[in-house]
C-alpha cells in the first residue's frame, strides 16, 4: 500500500486518460469515468438575488433549506435547514415511496417556515450519478452508497420528485436545477472564492467536478464557455486500470460488498470502506501470529466492526498509545503495546494511501485545467468537503502536500465548504451561541452594576430592598494560630450533609485533624418539612458520636448552613429564603439554630454547645485564613454561586459599631433579580429559569453555578435538534430529561484533553445517538456555557477586589481568594477564564487563588474556635 511519488504520476495519467475518454462521444459508452455534463456553465459573480428553496439527497438525513440571495454588494446570503431520517424502508424500497417521502417532507419544512403561500424555485441536490441532458433533467445511472431503491435506475429522477409534489395541492414549486452534491460544494465555495474552479467530496462516498471547455465535451453541443463536468471518478479502475495496485485486502472487500466489481476507487479511498480495509488486514496478521499472540476475536471476523471513526482515534499520536489501547480493548482484543503500535502503524498507511490517492487524480484534473488555459503557473481554488476530509487528524494535511509534490505548477488553494445545509448550520449555531460571546465592555458594565449593587446593600434603608443582601455573619476575626480543642462541625449545602470532628492544636506544632462522615439529604427531606429536615440532621449527627464513640461529650459545634441568612449574632440566623433545590417547608422566616436544638432536644440523647453558624463561603475563607492572613475574600462556585469578604466596620450601617471587620456574606446569586443584567440574559436562561422551583430569583447563580449550567445547555441541544443542526433532527427522550446533563460531564467534554471519540461516548452513555460532527457541536456549546460562567463570576469578583482596594486606600492591593473545591472550579477552562477575567477588570490588584482543602467544614469549626477565643478574652 506505500506508493512512491512515481507511482502517483503513473495514476495520475491513468487517470487523465480515463478524462478524455469520458469526455469522448464515441468513448464515453464503454469509459467508467462517465464525466457527465451537469449544465451548470457559470460559477456566481455576485449578482444573484432572490428567495430559493432546495432539498438534498444523498447521506444519512434528507435537508430541506430555504435560501436567501441578498442584492447588497456583500454577496450576503441566509440558509435555514431542517434535517429529516432517511430510513431503510425509504433507501431500499420502491420509488414512488421515495419521492413521496421528499415531498412529504418539503411540504412540512414549508409549513415550519411558513412559506406555502410563495411560489418558489427549487433546486435538488442528487448525489448519484446521472445523465443530464438539461440542468433540471437526470437520468439515475446507478445507486450509490447504502441506497438501493427499486424503479428508478434509467428513469428521470426530476419528473418523479414533480409527480410526488403534484400530490401536495397546497405547495407551489418549481424544480429547476439538478445538481450533485460535488457541484454544490464547488458552487458553494465558488460564492466565497471566485477562483474556485473544482469541487471534491471526500467522505463516504467521494467524487470530483470542474470546469470542462465546452470546446472539449463532444456530448454537449456548443464550443463557447465552460461547463461544469461531475467526473464520477468513484467508478476509476472498473475495467482493471488499477488492478495493478489493488492488494488481496482490496479485492476481498470487493467480494463482500454490495456492489462487487463497481467503484473500485472510491472503494480504496472513501472513508466507507477504510475501516474494512484496515480490519481485513488486522485480522491476517492475526492469523499469522503477528498480533494479539495469535487469538482472533468475533470483532475481527466481524464485517463493519471497525469504523472510520475508530482509524481516525488511532492516528491521534498526540495521545500517544492510548486511544488506540482503549478502543482495541472495547473491540475485546486485548492488546499489548508493540500490538498497539502495529496496528495505529496499519491505520496509518490505509489512510495514507487514501490521500495519497486521492491527490493523484485531482493532481490530473488540476493539469488539466491548466492545460486548458494554456498556462505556465496556475493559481486555483479547489472547494472540498466530506467527513474524511474534515475529521480525520492528519488526512487534509497529506492530501495538500501530496496535490502540491504531484503538480507544483498549481498553487492551490483548498477552501473547507460550509455548504449547503453546512453554511446555514455554521450560521444558525453562531446565532444561538452569540448571545454567550460577552464583549469586554460589557462585563466592565457587569462589575459596575455589581459593585453598585454591593455598596447598595451595606446601607441601612436598603435592608428588604437590596436584591444582593450583603449580611452581617458577626465573624469578626480570623484565626491567630492560639486555637486549640476539639468542635464538632456541621455541613449542609446540598445533596449532601458532612459531620465532622476537629482537633485544633496551637503553638509550634499547631496542627489541624479531621474526621468526618457524609450523609445523604433525600429528595423527599429537602422537599418535605422543616421538623423532617433537622430530625434527619440530627439522626445523622447521632450516628456520628456513636461512630466516633463522643456521644456522652458536650463539644462546641459550628453550624455551615449554606443559604442566605440574616444574623443578629454569631449564633442565630434566620433563613432568608431557600436556595439550591431545597424546598423544606416552615424554615424561612425562622431561627436555624433554634430549629436544630429543638431537634436534638426531640431527639433527647446528647447535647451540642452551638457556638456558630456560617455560610461555607464564610467557612471557606476562614480555612485559608488559618494558613495566609492575606486571605480575606471566599468564593463558592459550584451547586451554588457566592462571595464573602472582610468589610471595614464603618460601611456596614446595619450593624453598631466602626472599628475593626467584619465578614460580609453578601448573597450575590440574587445579583440581577431586580432586572438590572436581563439585557444579558438569552432565551436559554429564561427556560432554565421558568422551569426551575424559584422561577425570577437568583437569576445570577443561574448563570453561573453549576447546579443550572448543565441544564442551559440541555436547552441549547433541544434548540439546535429541533432547527436540525444536532442527532439528525431527533430529540430524544433522554434529551428531554430534565437534568440529564450533570455538570461533570460538562467539565470532561469540554476538556481540550478530551478525543472526539470520548465525547461520543460519554453522549452514548447520557442515552444520546451521537456523530462526531454532534461531538464537535456539543463540544463547542459546552465550551461557550462554562466560559461566560467563569466570566460573569470574574465580572463580579473584580468588582469585590475593587472595593477592598478602595477600602485600604491603595493604588496597588495584595490580596488572596479562596475557592472552594467543586464541579465548576475543577473545570480546567473555568479557572484559568475567572483568574484571566479579574485581572482584565481589576488591573490594579494582583490576587492570588488559594485552593480550599475541604474549606467549609474546617472552617466551621475554626469559627466556632476563634468565637470561644474571642469569648474567653471577654470574659478576662
Amino acid at each position: 500500500m506505500r506508493l512512491s511519488d512515481d507511482v502517483l504520476l503513473d495514476v495520475m495519467a491513468r487517470f487523465q486518460a480515463e478524462m478524455v475518454k469520458g469526455l469522448g462521444r464515441d468513448t464515453n459508452p464503454t469509459a467508467t469515468v462517465k464525466m457527465l455534463p451537469s449544465f451548470v456553465r457559470s460559477l456566481p459573480d455576485g449578482s444573484e438575488k432572490g428567495e430559493f428553496l432546495a432539498v438534498d439527497l444523498g447521506g444519512s438525513q434528507f435537508r430541506a433549506h430555504q435560501v436567501k440571495v441578498f442584492d447588497d454588494g456583500r454577496q450576503s446570503s441566509q440558509l435555514e435547514s431542517k434535517s429529516y431520517p432517511t430510513p431503510k424502508e425509504v433507501t431500499q424500497g420502491n420509488g414512488a415511496e421515495l419521492f413521496d417521502y421528499i415531498a412529504d417532507c418539503l411540504s412540512d419544512f414549508m409549513e415550519t417556515r411558513n412559506l406555502k403561500n410563495k411560489k418558489l424555485p427549487l433546486g435538488f441536490t442528487f448525489s448519484f450519478p446521472c445523465r443530464q441532458t438539461k440542468l433540471e433533467e437526470g437520468v439515475l445511472l446507478a445507486w450509490t452508497k447504502h441506497f438501493r431503491v427499486r424503479g428508478v435506475q434509467d428513469t428521470d429522477v426530476v419528473s418523479s420528485l414533480r409527480r410526488a409534489l403534484q400530490k401536495h395541492q397546497d405547495i407551489d414549486v418549481d424544480v429547476l436545477a439538478l445538481v450533485n452534491d460535488t457541484v454544490g460544494t464547488m458552487m458553494t465555495c465558488g460564492y466565497d472564492d471566485q477562483r474556485c474552479e473544482v469541487g471534491l467530496i471526500i467522505g463516504t462516498g467521494t467524487n470530483a467536478c470542474y470546469m470542462e471547455e465546452m470546446r472539449h465535451i463532444s456530448l454537449v453541443e456548443g464550443d463557447e464557455g465552460r461547463m461544469c463536468i461531475n467526473t464520477e471518478w468513484g467508478a476509476f479502475g472498473d475495467d482493471g486500470a488499477l488492478d495493478d495496485l489493488r492488494t488481496e485486502f482490496d479485492r476481498e472487500l470487493d467480494l463482500g460488498s454490495l456492489n462487487p466489481g463497481k467503484q473500485l476507487f472510491e472503494k480504496m479511498i472513501s472513508s466507507l470502506y477504510l475501516g474494512e480495509l484496515v480490519r481485513l488486514i488486522l485480522l491476517k496478521m492475526t492469523k499469522e501470529g503477528l498480533l494479539f499472540n495469535g487469538k482472533v476475536s468475533t470483532a475481527l471476523l466481524t464485517k463493519g466492526k471497525i469504523e472510520m471513526k475508530h482509524v481516525s482515534a488511532m492516528e491521534k499520536y498526540k495521545e500517544g498509545l492510548s486511544n488506540t489501547k482503549e478502543i482495541l480493548t472495547g473491540l475485546n482484543l486485548f492488546p499489548s503495546e508493540e500490538d498497539c503500535v502495529a496496528v495505529q502503524h496499519v491505520c496509518t498507511i490505509v489512510s495514507f494511501r487514501s490521500a495519497n490517492l486521492c491527490a493523484a487524480a485531482l493532481a490530473a484534473i488540476l493539469t488539466r485545467l491548466r492545460e486548458n488555459k494554456k498556462l505556465l503557473r496556475m493559481r486555483t481554488t479547489v472547494g472540498i468537503d466530506g467527513g474524511l476530509y474534515k475529521t480525520h487528524p492528519k488526512f487534509a494535511k497529506r492530501l495538500h502536500k501530496a496535490v502540491r509534490r504531484l503538480v507544483p505548477t498549481c498553487d492551490v488553494r483548498f477552501l473547507l465548504s460550509a455548504g449547503g445545509s453546512g453554511r446555514g448550520a455554521r450560521r444558525r449555531l453562531d446565532a444561538a451561541l452569540a448571545p454567550f460571546l460577552l464583549p469586554p465592555g460589557t462585563l466592565r458594565e457587569v462589575r459596575d452594576k455589581m459593585r453598585a449593587e454591593l455598596e447598595y446593600g451595606l446601607k441601612r434603608e436598603a435592608q428588604g430592598k437590596a436584591t444582593v443582601k450583603m449580611l452581617p455573619t458577626y465573624v469578626c476575626g480570623t484565626p491567630d494560630g492560639t486555637e486549640k480543642g476539639k468542635f464538632l462541625a456541621l455541613d449542609l449545602g446540598g445533596t449532601n450533609f458532612r459531620v465532622l470532628l476537629v482537633k485544633i492544636k496551637s503553638g509550634r506544632r499547631r496542627s489541624v485533624q479531621m474526621y468526618n462522615k457524609i450523609f445523604a439529604i433525600p429528595l423527599e427531606i429537602m422537599q418535605g418539612t422543616g421538623e423532617e429536615l433537622f430530625d434527619h440532621i440530627v439522626q445523622c449527627i447521632a450516628e456520628f458520636l456513636e461512630y466516633m464513640g463522643i456521644k456522652g461529650a458536650r463539644l462546641p459545634l459550628g453550624f455551615t448552613f449554606s443559604f442566605p441568612c440574616r444574623q443578629a449574632s454569631i449564633d442565630k440566623g434566620t433563613l432568608v429564603g431557600w436556595t439550591k433545590g431545597f424546598k423544606a417547608t416552615d424554615c424561612e422566616g425562622e431561627d436555624v439554630v433554634d430549629m436544630l436544638r429543638e431537634a436534638i432536644r426531640r431527639r433527647n440523647e446528647f447535647d451540642l454547645d452551638i457556638v456558630a453558624v456560617v455560610n461555607d463561603t464564610v467557612g471557606t475563607m476562614m480555612t485559608c485564613g488559618y494558613e495566609d492572613p492575606n486571605c480575606e475574600i471566599g468564593l463558592i462556585a459550584g451547586t451554588g454561586s457566592n462571595v464573602c469578604y472582610m468589610e471595614d466596620m464603618k460601611n456596614i450601617e446595619i450593624v453598631e459599631g466602626n472599628e475593626g471587620k467584619m465578614c460580609i456574606n453578601t448573597e450575590w446569586g440574587a445579583f440581577g433579580d431586580n432586572g438590572c443584567i436581563d439585557y444579558i440574559r438569552t432565551k436559554y436562561d429564561r427556560e432554565v429559569d421558568e422551569g426551575s422551583l424559584n422561577p425570577g430569583k437568583q437569576r445570577y447563580e443561574k448563570m453561573t453555578s453549576g447546579m443550572y449550567l448543565g441544564e442551559i445547555v440541555r436547552q441549547i441541544l433541544i434548540d439546535l435538534t429541533k432547527q436540525g443542526l444536532l442527532f439528525r433532527g431527533h430529540i430524544s427522550e433522554s434529551l428531554r430529561k430534565r437534568g440529564i446533563f450533570e455538570t461533570k460531564f460538562l467539565s470532561q467534554i469540554e476538556s481540550d484533553r478530551l478525543a472526539l471519540l470520548q465525547v461520543r461516548r460519554i453522549l452514548q452513555q447520557l442515552g444520546l445517538d451521537s456523530t462526531c460532527d454532534d461531538s464537535i457541536i456539543v463540544k463547542e456549546v459546552c465550551g461557550v456555557v462554562s466560559t461566560r460562567a467563569a466570566r460573569l463570576c470574574g465580572a463580579g469578583l473584580a468588582a469585590v477586589v475593587e472595593k477592598k482596594r478602595e477600602n485600604r486606600g491603595v493604588e496597588r492591593l495584595q490580596i488572596t481568594v479562596v475557592p472552594l473545591p467543586s464541579a465548576v472550579c475543577s473545570f480546567a477552562l473555568f479557572s484559568t477564564v475567572l483568574r484571566e477575567t479579574v485581572k482584565e477588570l481589576a488591573p490594579q490588584c494582583d490576587v492570588t487563588f488559594m485552593l480550599s482543602e475541604d474549606g467549609s467544614g474546617k472552617g466551621a469549626a475554626l469559627i466556632t474556635a476563634v468565637a470561644k477565643r474571642l469569648h474567653n478574652v471577654g470574659q478576662k
